[in-house]
């Protein structure tokens, strides 16, 4: 019975692999060779896999320099967050998403890449129920007036104007 006490002392507690954070692809042209949501994704994965830029970009076909210009991007933040979580290894505050951000939100959801013991395997892509309900509710009330308010008629087409 003490032999099996003495194993059990010795072995070691699971390790706590990192979890990435679910964040909004930045919106670029779409080119087949670009940026596209899929590829930001499994940048950040390769990028936590490998604790380095250059390797990461290198590894999905694209160079370093385009990471970082895409990092400046002005609707980059929650890519950034990620970016950041990726390589310090560990978890930062829950991005906030904006106001400004609901409409992508809602239309295209988050990416996700998927680790497996410090192992990038996958991405998954995660729709925003509450954000696509808010989006109804911000055209609801901008349309409540919109028969006899021309100005509500523009502050509509301003908000949806890719889904009209």
């Amino acid at each position: 019975m003490s032999n099996r006490r003495t194993t059990a002392r010795r072995r070691k507690p699971m390790q706590r692999y990192l979890r990435l954070p679910a964040f909004l692809p930045v919106p670029l042209r779409a080119r087949r060779d670009g940026w596209t949501p899929a590829r930001q994704a499994r940048f950040i994965g390769l990028l936590a896999q490998t604790g380095c830029v250059r390797k990461a970009a290198h590894m999905i076909g694209l160079s370093r320099e385009s990471a970082y210009r895409l990092r400046r991007h002005p609707a980059a933040g929650s890519f950034i967050a990620a970016w950041t979580t990726a390589l310090s290894g560990r978890t930062q505050p829950r991005w906030k998403f904006t106001r400004d951000e609901r409409l992508p939100l809602a239309i295209t959801g988050t990416v996700q890449p998927r680790m497996w013991r410090g192992i990038f395997k996958g991405v998954q892509r995660k729709s925003s129920d509450t954000a696509l309900l808010a989006a109804i509710a911000d055209l609801d009330r901008a349309t409540a007036h919109a028969t006899t308010n021309p100005l509500a008629d523009r502050q509509v087409r301003a908000l949806f104007g890719r889904l009209l």
